[in-house]
């Protein structure tokens, strides 16, 4: 199995990844600098004044990199007025080019701001969705013409001190790479370091690197490897993180904590920009929110015990190997537990925020989509007729075993010395420290048994996936439910590290089942809905519809914000359905590539729709459009009325 250093310092130790400092303007990327807070700007690039005021309420909420888009060579041009107008204004906060498909409006915009991005998937390529065979010979010929192409804007970048960003996006790969590598990690990471290597060749190293995508299963594989990769050529150059098109709202949040968050617990990442569907101000809130917590982590860094080897393959999703005991393990999906041990009394109205609504007339319940498949009262039982998906577990001292579907919570010594356990499931409750003893007890013992893994640890991401690891060290394969309390953090806190430190574990492979507990600040349904958006975001169980919508900027063609709500508003009880939804061509058919329809801005006040990565139909005028996707959906046999799962 592969090295702990193989990606990170430490699986298990809190631990800073170690690259170069790249200079941007007055501060600098990487070292022993602060993690960078950035956004971006999603006003009209030629509207100066616009640009400036937004570029100004985005540096006063924190953000010390602002990005612009630069579609074209006059975009470009006009970054020097915005810049001139900030530094006039008293600020001096670095500016980054955004490019995509105009080298020459990278080479302009090189020599009047601080850094520029390019996009090796549309720098010197085109995407066609054209599979396209070479043999070893050809495919170097294509370097040698990418390399032709890249060479001035190294030369103008070293020329004028100005740093670069070579940002990979998962749905934005070129034909080129696709064909040589597959729609794959491997390919992102390829992508950049063709680039990389010019870069390298010039003896240009002002470089930072990205590996973006909307699907955070692939952005952390791919952001892994590209480290391993580089460290395997002597390179160490900072990483700026983010889930592109994350979406709005709790998703948007929830799938850039999941992503984002994951990396920055292994000590990686030099620079994060959250990207959300709303306007940019409102993006760095979370992002500061979610690299604050790594300022304490340094100075708090507790022992862990540590397993021998690791097990499992941190490049690669695959799932945990459990056992199945009746609905939890094996290969279905993890489980949601509901916390309800503080609640004095619990009765049908109870269960409506954790997705169960009983009406009293029918004398019938209608389980929603997002329903919790177990809930825990502690020392209580329940008394009426439990809804068919809903189980209780109770604490193992006032289990009621007469009961139907009541399940006893142990600690690992009171179930080693009861006289009674349930002959279908028992939870245990452990900690780190307690599964060295396993090894000394008979593993039939545990034939009904899921454990229950909790921490208390400041890091305790890791602490957890020691302990995954330990278990199946020492050859046990019972199902395992990530249980995390949050006491001390408001709400919005909670929604960002609970997603962090259990999405982080499921996206490794780790975990049957999901326990999350809060503070009065926090209700059940939102819990609830916490819990199934971890689930969601790390692709580990569906069970809404899942928007990939870009966070809007100068090149966008409609109002993304208010496009977006409207389309969710008619279309959020398709479960399991992927809808892209995408301000431009440039984030359009490949940004979109995990989506199954597609709503891309292709001139003002025009849609263009797509069914995958085919277009069905272009140029739809926008006030028809929802209606057309509607229909697009309806065509391929993906739409359900409303009405009939009300009913």
């Amino acid at each position: 199995m592969l090295l702990e250093g193989s990606y990170c310092n430490s699986l298990y130790h809190y631990s800073r990844l170690k690259t170069i400092a790249v200079k941007v303007g007055d501060i600098a990327i990487g070292g022993n600098n602060p993690i960078r807070i950035q956004s971006m700007t999603t006003t009209d690039t030629m509207n100066t004044e616009a640009t400036v005021a937004q570029s100004i309420r985005m540096i006063e909420a924190g953000c010390e990199l602002v990005r612009i888009t630069a579609p074209s060579i006059n975009e470009a041009r006009n970054l020097e007025n915005i810049k001139s107008s900030l530094r006039k204004k008293g600020y001096h906060t670095p500016i980054i080019a955004d490019i995509h498909f105009t080298p020459n409006a990278a080479e302009m915009a090189a020599r009047l701001v601080e850094k520029v991005r390019i996009n090796p998937g549309n720098f010197a390529d085109k995407k066609k969705f054209e599979t396209i065979s070479y043999n070893d010979e050809s495919y170097l010929a294509e370097l040698s013409r990418i390399r032709d192409r890249f060479i001035p804007l190294i030369k103008i970048c070293k020329e004028y001190g100005t740093a670069m960003r070579i940002g990979t996006n998962h749905g934005s790969l070129s034909d080129r790479i696709l064909s040589r590598y597959g729609d794959t990690p491997t390919g992102m990471v390829e992508s950049a370091l063709e680039f990389l290597r010019i870069c390298k060749d010039e003896n240009y190293h002002q470089i930072v690197l990205s590996m973006k995508a909307s699907n955070a299963q692939v952005m952390v594989q791919a952001y892994r490897l590209l480290i391993k990769r580089m460290q395997e050529e002597e390179m160490y150059y900072p990483l700026h993180l983010g889930v592109t098109e994350a979406g709005d709202g709790e998703d948007g949040r929830i799938k850039s904590a999941a992503g984002i968050g994951t990396l920055l617990e292994d000590g990686i990442g030099d620079t994060v920009r959250v990207s959300l569907t709303e306007d940019p101000e409102f993006e760095i809130p979370v992002a500061k929110a979610l690299v604050a917590r790594y300022q304490k982590r340094q100075l708090d860094n507790d022992v862990i015990i540590q397993p021998s080897k690791i097990n499992y393959n941190p490049f690669e999703y695959k799932r945990n190997t459990t056992t199945s005991i009746t609905n939890i393990g094996g290969k279905q999906v993890p489980r949601v537990i509901a916390d309800y041990s503080k609640k004095e009394s619990i009765n049908q109205a109870s269960l409506f925020g954790i997705g169960y609504q009983y009406s009293i007339s029918l004398d019938k319940w209608h389980i929603q989509d997002q329903a919790a498949d177990f809930i825990y009262t502690g020392k209580s039982c329940i008394n009426f007729a439990l809804p068919g998906t809903l189980s209780v577990i109770q604490d193992s001292a006032f289990w009621n075993h007469e009961l139907e579907r009541h399940y006893p919570l142990f600690t690992l010594k009171e179930f080693i010395s009861a006289n009674k356990i349930s002959e279908t499931i028992n939870f245990i409750g452990i900690g780190l420290e307690e599964i060295p003893d396993l090894k000394n007890i008979e593993k039939s013992n545990f034939e009904k048994v899921v454990f229950v893994l909790s921490t208390n640890h400041s890091h305790g991401m890791a602490c957890q996936r020691s302990g995954f690891n330990l278990l199946a060290e020492i050859g046990y394969q019972n199902p395992l439910i990530i249980r995390r309390s949050y006491n001390d953090e408001i709400a919005e806190a909670i929604q960002l590290y609970a997603t962090t430190d259990v999405g982080a574990l499921l996206l490794d492979g780790f975990g049957d089942g999901v326990w999350i507990t809060g503070n009065d600040q926090i209700n059940f349904k939102d819990i609830n809905s916490l819990s199934f958006g971890i689930l969601q975001a790390t692709r580990t169980r569906i069970s809404k519809t899942e928007y990939i919508s870009c966070p809007s900027c100068g090149r966008t063609l409609f109002d993304l914000q208010e496009t977006t709500a409207k389309i969710r508003s008619v279309t959020d009880h398709l479960k399991g359905v992927k809808i892209g939804i995408m301000g431009c061509i440039v984030n359009g058919p490949g940004e979109m590539a995990d989506a199954d329809y597609g709503y891309v801005g292709t001139g003002p006040g025009k849609i263009t729709l797509y069914k995958g990565k085919e277009v069905v139909a272009r140029n739809i005028d926008e006030t028809r459009a929802v209606a057309s996707l509607i229909a697009l959906i309806k065509t391929h046999g993906d739409w359900v009325d409303k009405a009939e799962i009300l009913n």
